[in-house]
């Protein structure tokens, strides 16, 4: 699709009143962030972030939604655990986590590693996803995505689950230049205001923070199984889009589309990976109108 106008980033709001509460669910606290008030929307982020990537997103959807972004299991400042890092563990804890808050149903957003959970959290539980909003990850192995791995997977894939350890001993205390390549890469070279940055290096500082994270990658063949399992016995039924940038273009798309009846799928030009921090005003473009289509009477 044609490249958006974006405003200059001093133009975006942040958000006023949001409250941090700390919830706990399946045997983990999930440090939360909530603002406004209205039908729900579930934002999920990936690595390595925090709920604080949607910071440019929230305040626009909070003038019209209840707005709920935690930190998932592990990540950032919610409590973490030696296992439960696979794709369905963190579907069932944001689950609890709506349960918790009194949501009886919420519109799903998540992007890289908040992807996964975000797909089975709609595919079994569809009377709780009102809307799917997916972006900028891989759903395991399922067709569509062959294109995008010709030359294998990301590279940090590889480095964060070849041997147990390894990546922590070779990165802690050097966090901050890890982090700083992401936030680079996945914005095209633009990086991230110094606040954003400074969050999200103090929430991947220290060997627990690292381990924390990278046992979502050592949990990829996990997930990836369950993606298989329950798409075997069960389409996607809410309507889902499919959001890609740079690397992942329309692979994301191409994998959901058999799979889906009732699939949007754009990809936002000149954006890299991190879209809610890179292209905010791209994303609520798409996102305004799609989740205003929905009937929803929930809260």
């Amino acid at each position: 699709m044609p490249e958006m106008q974006r405003p200059p980033v001093t133009e975006l709001r942040r958000v006023p009143g949001t409250e941090l509460r700390r919830v706990p669910v399946n045997g983990v606290e999930l440090n939360v962030a909530l603002a406004g008030s209205g039908p729900a929307v579930l934002l999920l982020h990936g690595f390595p972030h925090t709920w604080e990537v949607w910071t440019d997103v929230m305040a626009d959807l909070s003038d019209r939604y209840r707005v709920i972004a935690p930190d998932l299991r592990g990540f950032g400042a919610s409590s973490g655990t030696a296992s439960g890092y696979d794709a369905g563990t963190l579907a069932e804890d944001v689950a609890a986590l709506l349960t918790a808050l009194g949501v009886p149903s919420a519109a799903v957003v998540g992007i890289d590693a908040g992807t996964a959970p975000a797909f089975l959290l709609a595919l079994r539980r569809p009377g709780l996803v009102r809307r799917l909003v997916v972006m900028e990850s891989l759903l395991g192995r399922l067709p569509g995505a062959e294109e995008f791995l010709a030359d294998g997977p990301p590279w940090w894939f590889g480095f964060h689950t070849a041997a147990p350890g390894l990546a922590e001993t070779v990165l802690e205390g050097h966090e901050g230049d890890y982090v700083d390549w992401f936030l680079r890469a996945g914005t095209l070279g633009e990086g991230v205001r110094p606040a954003l940055r400074n969050a999200f290096v103090r929430a991947y500082t220290g060997r627990e923070a690292l381990e924390r994270a990278f046992s979502y990658y050592r949990a990829l063949p996990e997930s990836a199984t369950q993606i298989e399992q329950a798409v075997a016995t069960a389409r996607l039924k809410v309507p889902t889009m499919a959001l890609g940038a740079r690397p992942v273009g329309a692979a994301l798309e191409r994998q959901l589309r058999p799979i889906t009846d009732d699939l949007t799928g754009h990809v936002i030009e000149d954006c890299g990976h991190i879209i809610p921090l890179h292209r905010p005003h791209a994303l609520l473009a798409l996102l305004r109108p799609f989740l205003a289509d929905e009937n929803a009477g929930a809260t």
